[in-house]
């Protein structure tokens, strides 16, 4: 079994201040040249230790996740089976709503206090109000605890952002330290502090307290770096270059959503891409190279042995398979369920319904590989 794992987290923010220039990506790999790797390694790898017939079978979560899709797509002859959690291989083109990540988002926090929600989504504008001069700045500076004075009032929204986004992604049903430390259930631990606040409390204090959670849940942080940081510990700035080749995933912010609206333009994201990797995107290659419109009649023709596992709570499922296909290409789903939940390590304190998943999964590849093992002795 071969796990094809890669970070891919929150939404793709490839451009601004933390904007690499294209000489830096250059040792990252297109999706097709990875997955050609990865055919090329395993088959080696089989040949080396004389085992040509074991079965091979891919996991991967999020963009891991639709590599190990793509891959038993395009090497059925080298992998058996896939195992896809949380992989929005429909998050392109018009397949999906492009508002669908950020209206989950928001769902999750709605769902847990309508307060909470409302509180998030009246921050930004008073954010932009009292940080549109430079004793705003300041001010707010002191508020957000940052270790500098903050130049810009986009790095302090971007701060909140993140914190909120991450935290939806990430809302497991245990503690976790995927990004973070995190208790369980983040999303309803955060909407807990906002709604301890009493009735006229500034609106700021309030999102400064519950995105705090995301940053310093330990405590052991004396102030934030909302600017200025150069550390990229999970690889995003990676992704940005990849979301400017060959990875367009549009996306936009509804009205109905708790964040600012906004609108995504194919010509504005080539032009942005231009100027920050010099590179031009390849707005519909994905979906020329993989598939993914009318996915149900495609793969139900040609394709077979996939799970693809998604949890509700998580921003990227509205970009995955969320049905049946087949009797082979197999949609788990859980209400609950955050990023990629399926392919972490179990804990004692696991909820029943990821227990159910994790076993049905295991009896499903169980099956694949019965199967297999009879075909080859027929041979």
């Amino acid at each position: 079994m071969i796990l094809l794992q890669h970070r891919f987290y929150g939404e793709s923010k490839p451009f601004g201040n933390d904007s690499y220039k294209s000489t830096d990506m250059l040792g990252y790999l297109t999706s097709t040249q990875a997955l050609a790797d990865f055919a090329i390694l395993i088959t080696s790898l089989k040949q080396n230790m004389s085992i040509v017939d074991a079965p091979v079978v891919v996991f991967g979560g999020s963009y891991g996740g639709m590599l190990a899709s793509w891959f038993r797509l395009k090497y059925p002859h080298v992998a058996m089976g896939a195992v896809a959690s949380s992989a929005p291989i429909l998050h392109f083109d018009d397949i999906t709503p492009w508002s669908s990540f950020h209206d989950t988002v928001s769902q999750d926090f709605k769902s847990e206090s309508l307060n909470c929600f409302s509180v998030i989504k009246a921050v930004w504008d008073v954010l932009d109000k009292r940080g549109s001069n430079d004793t705003g700045l300041l001010e707010l500076s002191k508020t957000f605890r940052a270790c500098k004075t903050v130049q810009f009032i986009y790095s302090l929204s971007s701060w909140l952002r993140t914190a909120f986004i991450h935290t939806a992604v990430m809302d497991y049903p245990t503690p976790a330290n995927f990004l973070t430390n995190l208790p369980a259930y983040p999303v309803r631990e955060m909407c807990k502090i906002i709604d301890s606040f009493p009735a006229g409390a500034d609106v700021i204090d309030k999102a400064f307290a519950a995105a705090s959670m995301y940053y310093n849940y330990t405590g052991d942080q004396k102030c934030f770096q909302v600017e200025g940081g150069d550390d990229d510990p999970h690889g995003f700035k990676g992704w940005g270059w990849q979301a400017c080749t060959e990875m367009v995933m549009p996306m936009t912010v509804s009205n109905e959503s708790m964040f600012p609206p906004s609108s995504f333009s194919y010509e504005k994201t080539s032009e942005n891409c231009l100027a920050g990797y010099k590179v031009l995107p390849r707005m519909h290659w994905i979906t020329s190279e993989y598939g993914g419109h009318k996915i149900d009649k495609v793969l139900k023709r040609f394709g077979s042995n996939i799970i693809f596992s998604n949890g509700m709570r998580d921003p990227w499922s509205g970009g995955g398979v969320l049905k049946n296909i087949s009797s082979s290409i197999i949609a788990l789903v859980t209400e609950k369920g955050a990023h990629h939940l399926d392919l972490r390590s179990a804990t004692k304190d696991d909820p029943d319904w990821i227990v159910e998943q994790r076993r049905q999964e295991v009896e499903i590849i169980h099956g694949w590989i019965d199967q297999y093992n009879k075909d080859i002795a027929q041979m």
